[in-house]
């Protein structure tokens, strides 16, 4: 029998960025799940603080080269991969000179605090999906955790819907413990329809302010399941999961929980 396939989309891996309780567990939840026998494969960010030539970094051509038209200019996409270590899971980066390089303004690896959040957010879903279509590698679970790949959902159940590399996947949205970010652009919306959204799958969040909340509503609205793995919950966001009737999973970061992950995968696939 093949192995069923995970795919990750993450914020922050360990060892490629500093050890945070999110970049540890953007590394132990996929070594987990790898030796539980899944193939599994992740994404991840390019941040400026990756250390490419330690980490053997390598461009990947046949993925890379998409221009992506965000507010009237092309940003060029670069895919690069290296392999996580023990495991050796293929670690996929999704990298952009415009977004993704270290500014000496940064407060922290991810550059939380910067003005184009927005685009950045937009940049990495669309690719990151295209990426992922491009692969052909057809995960059983696609699960995407965290702000920076908050329209992964979207992009996947509104572009590429028809898309065989997705026909069966289960959109699995987790909301982490992240650090407070800029406030967004509220022509983000906007952005996102001339990048190809249709104006209709938008209206349901045109009355809400454009902020990290938003994000989550919009990811939870394109998901098959929803995972709060967070200390502390927002209400309302476990609220607006409950109302799309969504299965939800309620973790707590500072318990081990793979086998708790292992389980409710199995309940999506059943």
């Amino acid at each position: 029998m093949a192995k069923q396939r995970l795919l990750y989309v993450s914020p922050e891996i360990t060892p490629y960025l500093p050890a945070t309780g999110i970049s540890k567990l953007g590394k132990s939840l996929p070594t987990a799940m790898h030796s539980k026998k899944y193939e599994v494969r992740t994404f991840m960010p390019d941040f400026g603080n990756v250390n490419e030539r330690r980490n053997q970094l390598h461009e990947v051509i046949r993925l890379s080269g998409l221009n992506v038209s965000i507010n009237d200019t092309d940003h060029p996409l670069i895919v690069k991969v290296a392999s996580l270590q023990p495991s050796r899971i293929q670690v996929y980066f999704i990298d952009n000179d415009d977004y993704f390089q270290k500014l000496d303004s940064d407060v922290d690896a991810v550059g939380s605090n910067r003005e184009d959040n927005d685009e950045r957010i937009i940049f990495f879903s669309r690719t990151t999906a295209e990426t992922a279509r491009k692969l052909q590698w057809e995960p059983a679970v696609m699960q995407v955790s965290g702000w920076i790949g908050s329209l992964v959902p979207l992009y996947i159940k509104k572009l590429f819907s028809g898309e065989e590399s997705f026909k069966t996947t289960k959109i699995v949205y987790s909301i982490l413990d992240e650090a407070p970010i800029a406030p967004l652009n509220p022509e983000m919306l906007r952005k996102m329809e001339e990048d190809g959204i249709n104006s209709s799958d938008l209206e349901d969040f045109r009355s809400l302010p454009v902020d990290v909340k938003m994000l989550h509503k919009i990811g939870m609205a394109n998901a098959d399941a929803v995972i709060f793995n967070n200390r502390t919950p927002d209400s309302e966001l476990v609220e607006y999961a409950q109302s799309l009737n969504l299965p939800v999973l309620m973790l707590d970061p500072e318990e081990e929980n793979a086998d708790k992950y292992h389980e409710f995968y199995q309940s999506l696939l059943a």
